[in-house]
């Protein structure tokens, strides 16, 4: 597809979205053309609180399956579309309802905290869900005498209980994606821009968040960019999140940890496949009922813990 066919079909997306009032939400690691057509761009977090907030009655989620899911039990009274349902997480679907069943009878006092990154089962026999965003804020605000068993990141679980200084157990799984981003990588580029500020995300190996300046979210490594006085960062996450910091910072110098930081599902997704979902209302994601019911109870929770103060 040329420069000038894409734009086309940019904007007849954007004619055919208004007409039928779809509210698209869409990802940082979503393909550029993506998120210049959608009506939001965040975080998995702030996508689940724009879909949850949105007026319209069709949401459209350019994201990984469970980002619809998420939207899908957020909003029962919406239709939730995806683009491209084969779009989907490793490191979600990793983990099983039936796994924690059984720890759960194992550890009965053990609280089950869950990553956002995991199918809605999942969810629903869980405590409470956590984002990158928010799960340090949410694990500190658990009773202390209570055991923790985060899944399915390891090494997100790892780094917060580091940070918080807090025993937590955590399930055996990595995101591949962020995994490739080694302690020597980072030396070597360090070393090579000695001036670059290191920005990571906390699903990174806790070798490389500690030689990091700073590890966050998505969005948070977004946020420290742009008001940052620096012009150079090595930035440790997936490659989509240089669109969204070179729109506010046309100037900065972004350096990505490692060439494999591109996330082959979340890149899926395409303007054509979101034309397609537009014109026939495809692919609709539900929840089954008594599963969006419990998997909210955790989603809220998660919301309540968050924004309290």
């Amino acid at each position: 597809m040329n420069k000038t066919e894409k734009q086309q079909l940019k904007e007849e997306i954007l004619r055919k979205k208004q007409e039928k009032s779809i509210y698209i939400i869409a990802h940082y690691y979503q393909r550029s053309e993506v998120q210049e057509i959608a009506d939001f761009v965040g975080d998995s977090y702030a996508m689940a609180l724009a879909a949850r907030d949105s007026e319209s009655e069709i949401i459209l989620v350019a994201g990984v399956d469970f980002m619809a899911e998420t939207a899908a039990i957020l909003c029962p009274d919406k239709i939730i579309l995806s683009p491209e349902p084969a779009a989907t997480c490793p490191m979600a679907n990793s983990i099983s309802a039936e796994h924690i069943r059984t720890y759960r009878e194992l550890h009965p006092d053990t609280l089950v905290v869950t990553y956002v990154n995991t199918p809605a089962e999942v969810k629903a026999v869980s405590d409470v869900c956590v984002t990158s965003s928010n799960a340090e804020k949410i694990i500190s605000r658990l009773p202390e005498d209570k055991k923790i068993y985060f899944v399915p990141d390891q090494n997100l679980a790892r780094n917060i209980a580091r940070g918080l200084d807090r025993e937590i157990t955590a399930y055996d799984s990595a995101c591949p994606i962020h995994a490739v981003v080694t302690k020597d990588e980072i030396i070597k580029l360090k070393a090579e821009h000695p001036e670059a500020l290191v920005l990571v995300h906390p699903e990174c190996d806790p070798e490389v968040v500690q030689l990091a300046d700073y590890a966050g979210s998505t969005a948070g490594i977004l946020n420290k960019v742009v008001k940052s006085d620096e012009k150079i960062f090595i930035i440790g996450t997936e490659s989509g999140i240089f669109h969204a910091i070179q729109k506010q910072c046309p100037e900065k110098q972004l350096i990505l940890a490692s060439k494999e930081l591109i996330c082959p599902n979340m890149k899926s997704i395409t303007l054509s496949k979101i034309k397609y979902s537009i014109d026939d209302l495809e692919t609709p994601i539900t929840v089954p009922g008594n599963i969006a019911r419990q998997a909210a109870v955790a989603l809220e929770k998660m919301i309540e813990l968050a924004s309290e103060k």
